[in-house]
């Protein structure tokens, strides 16, 4: 998603040492305290050794490594700061590792270096010394062979045989041989001129001891030295190459009116043969001249140089004969000249180094640094001129508000950037000195700087403009509707200095306001909204510019405003509680991150900006370690508006996008999207990181920049923008999750629609592999219409004649859903799933085609409320399936997979649709079959079948086969798996002839003889009790359980499910069953004093809504669906400890409420209570949710379809007559819409009890409200209560008359 694009590791300033390697050539170069390595071939970064690794007390001192030497057959790169010498090895897994050190004595600076074989020479400040490698107490050591005091040494080289070393020194024009063995001045070769470089010759042609030596003079004169005939030890010039014995004179001539004429360089014989032999072997037989003169320079041997000119044209020499003997028939002609500008400028090196392609040379030059491919010269890549000032450390980095443009604050100044070529390329801009705050506008055209010292604030244009300001303590620019942006300021004392830009006709600054910002309390700290994506928009004054933070922790966000005192107003706060914060961040779309010290660590919350009695704000929180320290924080936005956040640390970066709310996983809200990690390429740690534009991200480390962009490199990856808006924009209407919530929804029409539409496009690509999927959006203007879950009409078979039978299409029709066309889809979707699809959502996209089919099939079977829960259950055991399933299940082409993890139950909420179900016969039918038609304690556990179920009848008949299931289970037949159920249905004889079967039982004979007795007897059931608490003390629980029921002591059994097996299921079901109905004292107990406090301290409203439906609340249980917890529990008579959360993150409390509002009179009750204002905020949260998850067409349904309207009457009037009875009933309730739907309405309560048990509304003075809107909540609720209170009183005078048919009603 994002890789490294570019690096600004510094240039080159001298030669450039190579590193050949079987498939890849690098060049090496040192940089400051670093030694760069790159790819020859593109000029790609490899890795950045620091100096500091081996010696980290160099980190923080301004020196810079002074040599490098590279060791070829032992890939040892050894490198020089002052006394220093520090080297690294190449490991087998292409990983750098530091090899060794040693540190010169005396104070005494290395000059230069070369290293060999396990050789190195070192030339220092005194003189020259050889050292060998050793392994001493299994640590690689270097040992001083011995030391020469001679002239200083420019250059030190071994020869290939290693037994000389030529030096250079610049006090004179002498090579120096050694040698190597004893030190001793071999030989002294004096030049006309000083030399810059020498290198030795070694070919396999020649003898071994006879190595030749080249060396390169100031004027780029090339001379050939080699061993004399009769003192093979001593070396004699036998040719030189210079400009005019390699041109024409008069070509040569008009090179002297360049500064500087050529450069030469021999390229090593090696390399070359292999070009050459594959060049040839690619070749015809009838191939012209230029082939025929490369095979005649393969037999022949030659020597070729190439020399690059003032000009910019390229001369290739050769020297023939230097192997043959006598070496006077050596001889030198030109091979070719290329045309003129072939290189831009003349470099001071250059290189010829081996390709990828063997039929290829890599061609590096430096300075500039440049690398171009030999076939046709083509310019592969180049570097930046060397600036010395970009050598010197960043301190930090500074973006325009869109991000187009950078300053990098440098230790000793800093440069502008701007961002071109899409993000993907930096180009350098104007540079400062000296600043104490800079700020980069106009995508780096415009810079300002500002001096502490003078408190002048400087325009960097033409002319120069400057601005007497206050002691400013940050500076930032923000987004303006004028011609440039605009600069902002912050004082010591909070205040904010607004400083505009004028074109008139020239970038002028002008001071445009000064103040503070209206708060009772200064605050801690102050900072900019991040401008990312709205810096672009033209209504800039809709967005927030500040964010101010109180010490308590408060956010508020401001906005400019013209005309008032205060010059600002607050758009918003939010309370987070947190104190002592270290960072903070705020995006543009007002997502707020702070970061705060912990004793064990750090926290990172993200907070958003819409803050309700719904919803607190926080949105993620993470606690990292402390040995991870956040250094930085950072946004950016897509274009579609979503946020990423950069959280930086000591050597990595974490990528952090929200991710879509999903019913299939319990991912959290805010997930690592992409880790950047800098240790790959350097050691030193991260200075700072900042977003760019086009989703560009820039490190610097050091004094080295790091460029990251959007490139999908690899096949499974994706650009970053692209995978959050597929993590977090909307979905496709396919989607599994977007089916799920229209199913809820009822919505059963539009997904059929969908699945034809689906199963077209799947058709086509399972013919045209080749095809890529596309899918049509469908309009949102179908996600509004009204349709319903289940249709009452099949549809009609058509008939020709009377008496003939219908008619069937021979083929079916594709384009009508159907059966057919179901199994053929989920057929093509097996074979090949649908493109960004987890498993998990793939295996749900099948069941829930498979559900609607059917939904089709069995409209009449099903309840709405009973689909709702067999679509949950299935994807329940679809995401456990995944789990445990085989490796061949298709996966997920996403870069960073959803986490899965095996789930005990179902969420109360899917069970709680079962309970409000008219069809639960079938639904248990059902859950049988999906337990493979043997249901056992814990599959009812985990389906909640106690829960849900109403008729004690079906209870107790399920118990006895859940009963008969656990003994089952078993080999061995075990009557204690089944006792406690079997008990609890009073059968205590059917498990005494079970006992009789248990041969194999040790107990068998006592628990005869034990159930053999009448324990409706006093003396046996307090036996069975003995018994009981015996077996509690032997931790046999369930066990223990099934003796409390034996003796009759229900309660006990029960506190034994509850205390000890942490089972409120099985009390619940062991109470329902034994008291044989809803309302027993043990299930009361049970409820009050577990599952409500249970449901408070999770939050869990579908739970805490279902007990207090079992304890006939009913107005209670619709309050909790909307009303804050707190307040509930303060309405009741039992004592909640703790609330958790509210979490009001599930659209289908909205559903629910909506059933439950106006079912029964105590649930209309209930929904008086509410006020308007507080429900207007419930379905603003649920909608806000939709959006979430990726469901915005049915958010905009929900707002737009909601009703806010209540139970209502119609007055009399005193003029007409009297009514009957009946009329007086069938005219008195005149309800809204959702009451007019229902045949009837529950009575479900004493009507004389009719009393409200909400309190007086909560202050809500955190929750902002518009202006324009006054909403008057405590009028709204006495209206519903005086509405409500006729409502009551007229069902009380009906219900007393005679005549009237109760039958219309339904009773619970």
């Amino acid at each position: 998603m994002l890789d490294l694009l570019k690096t600004f590791a510094g240039c080159p300033v001298g030669a450039l040492h190579q590193l050949v390697l079987p498939h890849v050539t690098l060049i090496l170069y040192p940089s400051a305290d670093t030694v760069v390595i790159l790819d020859a071939s593109t000029l790609e970064l490899v890795r950045v050794l620091t100096f500091a690794e081996i010696y980290p007390g160099t980190q923080h001192l301004d020196r810079t490594i002074s040599c490098v030497a590279v060791d070829s057959a032992m890939k040892v790169i050894v490198a020089s700061m002052d006394m220093h010498i520090a080297a690294w090895s190449l490991s087998g897994n292409n990983t750098w590792r530091i090899h060794s050190s040693i540190s010169l004595q005396d104070s005494d600076p290395v000059k230069t270096l070369d290293c060999r074989s396990g050789l190195l020479s070192v030339g220092s400040q005194n003189g020259l010394s050889v050292y060998t490698l050793i392994l001493e107490n299994d640590l690689l050591t270097w040992s001083k062979k011995w030391e020469a005091r001679v002239a200083t040494p420019s250059l030190v080289k071994f020869a290939p045989t290693l037994a000389f070393i030529a030096t250079t020194s610049h006090h004179d024009n002498l090579v120096r041989l050694y040698s190597t063995t004893s030190g001793r001045l071999v030989q002294g070769i004096p030049h006309s001129r000083p030399v810059t470089d020498l290198m030795w010759r070694f070919s396999q042609a020649s003898r071994s001891d006879d190595p030749a030596l080249y060396t390169i003079t100031s004027d780029s004169t090339l001379r050939i030295f080699l061993p004399v005939i009769d003192a093979p030890h001593r070396l004699q010039l036998h040719a030189s190459l210079d400009l005019f014995s390699s041109l024409p004179f008069l070509t040569a001539a008009k090179l002297g009116s360049y500064p500087r004429k050529s450069t030469v360089v021999w390229l090593d014989k090696e390399v070359v043969r292999r070009t050459i032999k594959a060049v040839l072997a690619s070749a015809t037989e009838d191939a012209g001249p230029q082939v025929k003169r490369l095979r005649e320079i393969d037999e022949e041997g030659w020597d070729l140089f190439v020399r690059a000119l003032g000009d910019g044209s390229i001369l290739v020499s050769a020297v023939a004969n230097i192997d043959r003997r006598p070496p006077t028939l050596i001889r030198q002609f030109a091979l070719s000249h290329t045309s003129l500008n072939v290189l831009s400028q003349l470099p001071s090196h250059l290189y010829l180094l081996p390709h990828p392609d063997a039929a290829t040379l890599t061609m590096v030059t430096s300075t500039p640094l440049a690398t171009f491919e030999s076939a046709g010269l083509r310019l592969n890549a180049k570097g930046l001129d060397r600036l010395p000032h970009e050598e010197s450390k960043i301190r930090r980095l500074v973006r325009t508000p869109a991000g187009r443009g950078v300053a990098v604050v440098r230790a000793d100044g800093g440069e502008v950037w701007r961002v071109i070529e899409g993000g993907s390329q930096l180009t350098r801009g104007r540079r400062w000195s000296n600043a104490d705050h800079v700020v980069v506008l106009d995508g780096g055209r415009l810079l300002a700087t500002y001096s502490s010292e003078t408190s002048v604030l400087t325009l960097h244009s033409k002319p120069i403009s400057t601005l007497t300001v206050p002691s400013i303590t940050d500076l930032f620019s923000a987004p303006s509707k004028t011609a440039h942006e605009c600069i902002v300021g912050l004082t010591s004392d909070s205040a904010i200095v607004y400083i505009y830009i004028d074109s008139n006709p020239n970038p002028t600054l002008r001071l445009h306001s000064q103040n503070n910002l209206p708060l009772a309390q200064p605050p801690k700290l102050i900072i900019p909204v991040d401008p990312m994506s709205w810096s672009r928009d033209s209504s800039l004054e809709e967005h927030d510019t500040l964010l101010s933070i109180s010490d308590d922790g408060e956010l508020s966000f401001w906005i400019a405003e013209e005309g008032t005192s205060s010059g600002w107003k607050c758009t918003g706060k939010v309370k987070t509680g947190r104190k002592n914060f270290s960072l903070a961040s705020c995006s543009s779309a007002k997502k707020s991150v702070l970061v705060v010290r912990l004793p064990d660590g750090e926290e990172l919350t993200v907070w958003d900006s819409k803050e309700s009695e719904f919803a607190s704000g926080l949105e993620h929180r993470r606690i990292f370690s402390t040995s991870e320290h956040i250094n930085d924080l950072d946004w950016t936005s897509t274009p579609d508006n979503q946020s990423i956040l950069a959280v930086g640390f000591t050597h990595h970066v974490e990528l952090l996008c929200q991710q879509r709310k999903t019913y299939f996983n319990d991912d959290p809200a805010w997930a690592i999207c992409w880790k950047v990690d800098i240790r790959n390429y350097i050691s030193y740690p991260i200075c700072d990181s900042i977003w760019l534009a086009n989703g560009s991200f820039l490190i610097a480390a050091n004094h080295q920049l790091f460029l990251f962009g959007q490139t999908a490199l690899q096949k499974d990856q994706e650009p970053l923008f692209q995978y959050v808006a597929r993590h977090n924009g909307p979905l496709e209407d396919y989607h599994p999750q977007m089916l799920l919530q229209c199913l809820l929804w009822g919505k059963v029409e539009l997904v059929k629609q969908i699945i034809v539409a689906l199963s077209l496009v799947v058709k086509t690509i399972h013919a045209d592999p080749t095809q890529d999927f596309h899918w049509n959006a469908f309009p949102v203007e179908q996600y509004l219409r009204s349709q319903h879950v289940i249709s009452n009409i099949k549809p009609s078979k058509r008939y020709n004649f009377l008496f003939s039978t219908p008619r069937e299409n021979s083929l079916p029709d594709e384009t009508v859903f159907s059966r057919h066309m179901v199994e053929t889809l989920i057929e093509q979707l097996e074979m090949q799933p649908l493109p960004h699809l987890t498993p998990n959502e793939h295996a749900h996209l099948l069941v829930l085609i498979q559900t609607t089919l059917e939904i089709e099939e069995q409209r009449r079977a099903l309840d709405p409320n009973g689909l709702r829960y067999v679509i949950s259950m299935r994807s329940f055991y679809i995401l456990n399936r995944r789990v445990t399933s085989d490796p061949s299940s298709p996966r997920s082409n996403g870069a960073i997979p959803r986490s899965t993890g095996w789930r005990e139950r179902l969420r109360y909420r899917d069970m709680i649709w079962a309970f409000h179900s008219e069809s639960q016969g079938l639904l248990l039918s059902t859950s049988t079959a999906a337990c493979n038609g043997r249901m056992l304690w814990s599959d009812a556990r985990a389906l909640g079948v106690f829960i849900w179920l109403s008729s004690v009848e079906s209870l107790k008949t399920h118990m006895e086969v859940i009963a008969r299931n656990e003994y089952m289970a078993g080999d061995n037949r075990d009557p204690t798996a089944c006792s406690l159920f079997y008990f609890a249905l009073g059968k205590v004889k059917l498990v005494h002839g079970l006992w009789k079967q248990a041969a194999w039982h040790k107990e068998q004979t006592i628990m005869l003889k034990f159930l053999a007795n009448d324990f409706s007897q006093p003396k046996w059931k307090t036996a069975a009790l003995k018994n009981a608490y015996a077996l509690r003390g032997k931790q046999r629980f369930e066990y223990a359980a099934a003796f409390f029921l034996l003796g009759g002591s229900l309660k006990d059994a029960v506190h034994v499910c509850l205390r000890n097996l942490s089972d409120f299921q099985l009390a619940i079901a062991l109470a329902r069953v034994v008291e044989g109905g809803s309302d027993g004292p043990v299930l009361r107990d049970i409820l009050h004093s577990t599952v409500i406090p249970t449901a408070f301290r999770e939050g869990n409203r579908w739970l805490g809504s279902w007990a207090f439906w079992m304890l006939n609340r009913r107005d209670l249980a619709v309050r909790i669906l909307v009303t804050p917890l707190r307040d509930i529990a303060d309405a009741l008579d039992i004592q909640v400890a703790e609330i958790g959360e509210p979490h009001y993150d599930d659209p289908s409390l909205a559903l629910l409420f909506s059933q439950l509002r106006s079912k029964t009179l105590q649930t209309a009750k209930g929904t008086s209570e509410i006020s308007g204002y507080s429900e207007f905020n419930f379905v603003l949260q649920i909608a806000r949710v939709f959006c979430r998850m990726g469901c915005h067409a049915l958010a905009l349904d929900l707002v737009r379809s909601w009703s806010f309207e209540r139970p209502s009457i119609s007055v009399i009037a005193p003029t007409e007559p009297p009514p009957t009875p009946y009329a007086t009933l069938r005219r008195s309730f005149v309800l809204d819409p959702k009451l007019r739907r229902r045949s009837s309405i529950m009575i479900d309560m004493d009507i004389a009890s009719a009393t409200s048990t909400r309190k007086v509304s909560p202050d809500r003075s955190f929750v902002r409200v518009p202006a324009q809107e006054t909403i008057k909540e405590e009028s709204d609720l006495l209206a519903r209560k005086a509405g409500l209170g006729s409502l009551l009183k007229s069902a009380k005078q009906d219900v007393q008359v005679p005549e009237f048919s109760m039958d219309s009603f339904s009773f619970v």
